[in-house]
């Protein structure tokens, strides 16, 4: 299967288990404790999750360690960012995307616990940079 489409795959199933959390959990609780119950969820299901998966950057010939850390990377394919703020912002999604350029991925989810409902709380990032139109 396909890199893009692994984590197309990948996004359906992490959008699953957000649902079936946020219904069941509800918004309020800390970005720390969605990331620990869907990383449980994920990995019941069968997959990889790496947590706050430290990543260097390299810049004008150096190398940074750990200069910044991914919430959650799901199979080595789709990069989660989890949030539990009252609104989504387009620095979040920034932040994201910076994030899929440093690292070489095409996709990630922005996922914000907070809302009445997770659907409104769900932003596909896309990382087109280097990539052929």
């Amino acid at each position: 299967m396909q890199t893009d489409e692994r984590a197309d795959e990948l996004s359906r199933i992490v959008v699953d288990e957000c649902i079936r959390i946020h219904r069941e959990l509800g918004p309020g609780l800390l970005e720390s404790v969605y990331e620990s119950v869907l990383t449980a969820a994920l990995e019941r299901r069968g997959l990889r999750v790496q947590r706050q998966l430290a990543v260097d950057i390299r810049y004008d010939g150096l190398t940074i360690p750990a200069a910044f850390k991914i919430d959650l990377l799901v199979d080595a394919t789709l990069t989660l960012e989890i949030k539990s703020v009252d609104a989504l912002t387009n620095l979040h999604a920034k932040q994201l995307l910076t994030y899929l350029r440093l690292t070489n991925r095409s996709l990630g989810l922005l996922l914000n616990f907070s809302g009445e409902t997770m659907k409104e709380g769900i932003r596909r990032v896309v990382n087109n940079h280097g990539r052929a139109l």
